[in-house]
């Protein structure tokens, strides 16, 4: 059996652009849900089993997001965010989220989304290649 070739939780960190203010004055809630794709994404890049992923005719699609938004975000803020993969199932993989502010280390938001691995073609689910699950350490409980 190959080992793991993603780390069990990949972290980021970047800077608030301007861009992602709302009139509120803060983050908008829908940049968060865009950098838990972004995220994501690079965190399955990672593993290095996009070819996999194309080989099987697959592609990931968000079932649900749930997110807690607990504390505001502001431009020129540094963030770092967080992502795993808490479990796979045969079609479904829950990946949790969490976002803290560098500066001081407040959780300002969490987050998970269930992905479906799907048919490109059809967009119907199909089954998780094995060398995908092998690609990560499911994370069970949260860090």
């Amino acid at each position: 059996m190959s080992k793991p070739t993603a780390p069990p939780i990949h972290r980021e960190e970047f800077t608030v652009p301007e861009s992602a203010i709302d009139r509120n004055g803060h983050v908008n809630n829908v940049a968060f849900v865009q950098w838990m794709q972004d995220v994501a994404t690079r965190h399955f890049d990672s593993g290095g089993v996009t070819e996999a992923m194309q080989a099987a005719g697959g592609t990931w699609v968000a079932r649900s997001h749930k997110i807690e938004y607990l504390s505001p975000a502001f431009s020129g803020e540094h963030i770092q965010a967080l992502t795993w993969i808490v479990d796979f199932s045969r079609v479904r993989s829950l990946r949790r989220y969490k976002f803290l502010r560098a500066s001081d280390g407040k959780l300002l938001v969490r987050g998970e989304t269930d992905w479906v691995f799907v048919n490109a073609k059809s967009g119907k689910p199909c089954s998780i290649p094995e060398a995908i699950k092998r690609a990560f350490v499911a994370v069970p409980q949260e860090q």
